[in-house]
């Protein structure tokens, strides 16, 4: 049985002059947390932009859940199976918590424009449904008390909390979240760290980019390492630790492991 999720081969992309990625390529099987590092301007935000529909690829290849995947626009990748969250937090910061996870989970919705001018009772019983499933999320990621606050009002962690709410409303195929513990202190990154954990024992396949490299080494199964562009290593987290290019490149002598 073929339990990858996401393959991705031979990615290339260049801004002008500029080589930001080369040949990179990766391979996320169901129920891992795969993490992708490097120093500033590595090319992780340009690779997560490509496979999520924001830029457009130069080369390569891509299949999500073991068919063809082409990256277009941002809610045709929700709708095919990616959820992402950004480094800097995209909230509807005047809607209520509540309301910013039932938006994530209207892409699985089937009433259409009649329904809602029209409010009929499948709508509203769809709604209803919406809501109740929305309410179950934020539950489940800590926040379910501040379900009727606006995500304005939410702590910094909080926030982030909600975001991975929403993208888990969608029913991704792959979480891919960017940077979610830029920010956040050392006692929100545990809260973090254990949301992140639960949701891969719960069988969902996450795909990260974090600079915090104790937390990737802690959290993730797998490691691929850019720099310039170019993917310099993959592996375990005790693999990835003890490379020489990884160490010089990016983590620095004083990382490897004993």
């Amino acid at each position: 049985m073929n339990d990858t999720v996401l393959e991705v081969k031979g990615v290339s992309k260049r801004f002008g002059g500029l080589q930001a990625l080369s040949d990179v390529g990766i391979t996320i099987r169901k129920g891992q947390v795969y993490g992708l590092i490097g120093p500033n301007g590595a090319g992780k935000t340009t690779f997560f932009n490509v496979i999520t529909g924001l830029y457009t690829p130069d080369g390569g290849t891509f299949e999500l859940g073991g068919a063809t995947y082409t990256p277009q626009a941002v809610h045709q990748v929700a709708a095919a199976g990616i959820a992402r969250t950004f480094q800097n937090i995209r909230l509807f910061p005047e809607m209520t918590a509540l309301e910013n996870v039932m938006v994530g989970r209207h892409v699985r919705t089937g009433s259409g424009l009649f329904g809602a001018i029209f409010r009929t009772a499948s709508f509203k019983a769809e709604e209803a449904a919406i809501a109740q499933r929305a309410q179950e999320l934020l539950d489940y990621v800590g926040i379910g008390k501040y379900a009727e606050f606006k995500a304005r009002t939410l702590s910094y962690g909080d926030q982030r909390r909600l975001e991975i709410a929403r993208a888990l409303a969608t029913e991704p195929k792959l979480i891919a979240l960017d940077e979610p513990a830029a920010g956040m202190n050392a006692t929100e990154k545990v809260v973090l760290r254990e949301l992140i954990d639960r949701i891969r024992n719960d069988g969902r396949t996450i795909l990260l980019i974090e600079h915090d490299v104790k937390l990737v080494m802690g959290l993730c199964d797998r490691v691929t390492v850019l720099d310039y562009g170019k993917q310099i290593a993959e592996g375990t987290p005790h693999d990835v630790q003890r490379n020489e290019k990884v160490i010089e490149a990016y983590l620095g002598a004083g990382h490897k492991a004993h």
